[in-house]
């Protein structure tokens, strides 16, 4: 559908060869969706159509983690709602609150603006919520918007986008009610966000404007992995003194030592063996060469990016709810045991690296989450390069 919207639409000739181009080496499958409204000819952008796609999502996964965890929506205390691009007026939030009745009292927010890592810097929000208001349940609620972000004119940098994101949402439960802590599935441990805007080039490298036809997009700049890699790095160097073993540690900091006591003799800072200290892994599934590039410098296993390729290979980029298909894939393969942490790692425009540290507390056998039905046909082998015909 992706393709007749890009050809349909009558786009110019060299736009269509890049986006073809891009999707070709972008490792998606048939299975990625974009709105329906997307597949309309001619394009047309309206509200109401942006508000459908959104609602469409949103509603489907609260209902059914409502469902799935006997949840009265009067119980909710707490409505977190984010989606990066779109911010309509009432917000998210307030649209949940009035689709299941919520009560009068309950408090709400929406954040936008803030990226794909904003599941994380949800679920942030949620932990300060829950500290100063005890004895209370926080909904969090991720997705995105594609309707009124898709872009019609002429600049590569701007046409990524089309390419990259797709329609996708998840609902998650936070709790500090002593009577959800024997169902509870992971206790947070730990939560890192490390922001680089006061830096110039990490700032724009992920920014809407306005291209020489005055068409609205967003330019994704081609220095992103190296911006990512510097935010990763830095907050990595926060996380790091939390979580690894004293071994690890200490190998790191005489790395650190050595290398500036002496500068010319190049020796490279010690990269700490993660797997030491998590046994899962959820990279943002923002593109295939983030995910490549964290398994290269993490010196990570291909069972440890599993998660974040397939996620990636069969939804897209859906912004900042692709940790959480990716937490749902390792509990689906029946990896996740008691005991197991798990690192989420999240990247968002500004730029911002944030990070996320659970401990599974859960005995019972994990359910199957309904994105991952068809479990039993992954891992795939996602072709580097994939042949479209045009």
């Amino acid at each position: 559908m992706f393709l007749e919207a890009v050809f349909l639409n009558n786009m110019d000739p060299d736009s269509i060869a890049f986006q073809i181009k891009i999707l070709e080496k972008s490792g998606f499958s048939e299975e990625t969706c974009i709105p329906p409204s997307l597949a309309r000819v001619p394009i047309r952008k309206s509200l109401p159509l942006a508000v459908e796609e959104v609602v469409t999502v949103i509603f489907s996964v609260v209902s059914d983690l409502f469902k799935k965890n006997s949840i009265n929506p009067k119980a909710i205390d707490i409505v977190i709602s984010n989606a990066s691009m779109f911010c309509p007026t009432p917000s998210l939030s307030s649209m949940i609150i009035n689709k299941f009745r919520m009560r009068s009292n309950v408090m709400s927010f929406h954040l936008s603006g803030m990226g794909c890592s904003a599941g994380i810097i949800s679920v942030g929000l949620a932990k300060d919520l829950l500290r100063v208001h005890c004895n209370s349940l926080a909904l969090i609620v991720s997705t995105e918007s594609l309707h009124l972000n898709w872009y019609t004119g002429k600049n590569p940098p701007m046409l990524l986008t089309n390419c990259l994101f797709r329609m996708g949402g998840a609902a998650i439960l936070l709790s500090s009610r002593k009577e959800d802590k024997s169902k509870a599935k992971y206790e947070l441990q730990h939560l890192v966000r490390t922001n680089k805007a006061q830096d110039d080039v990490s700032h724009a490298c992920v920014y809407q404007d306005v291209d020489s036809e005055n068409k609205v997009g967003v330019s994704i700049s081609k220095g992103i992995l190296h911006v990512a890699g510097a935010a990763l790095k830095a907050n990595i160097a926060a996380l790091g003194p939390l979580v690894l073993p004293f071994k690890e540690k200490l190998r790191y900091g005489c790395s650190i030592i050595c290398h500036k006591m002496w500068p010319t003799r190049r020796t490279s800072i010690y990269i700490p063996d993660f797997k030491k200290a998590f046994e899962h892994f959820c990279i943002h599934a923002g593109g295939k060469a983030v995910i490549q590039a964290i398994e290269k410098n993490l010196h990570l296993r291909k069972q440890d990016v599993e998660p974040s390729k397939m996620t990636l290979y069969k939804f897209g980029n859906t912004s900042s709810s692709s940790i959480w298909y990716e937490l749902a894939y390792i509990e689906a393969k029946g990896r996740m045991k008691r005991g197991d942490r798990v690192w989420q790692i999240a990247f968002g425009s500004g730029f911002k690296c944030n990070s996320a540290v659970w401990k599974c507390v859960y005995d019972s056998k994990f359910e199957i989450a309904n994105a991952w039905s068809d479990i039993s046909t992954y891992p795939v082998e996602a072709p580097d390069f994939v042949k479209i015909s045009e």
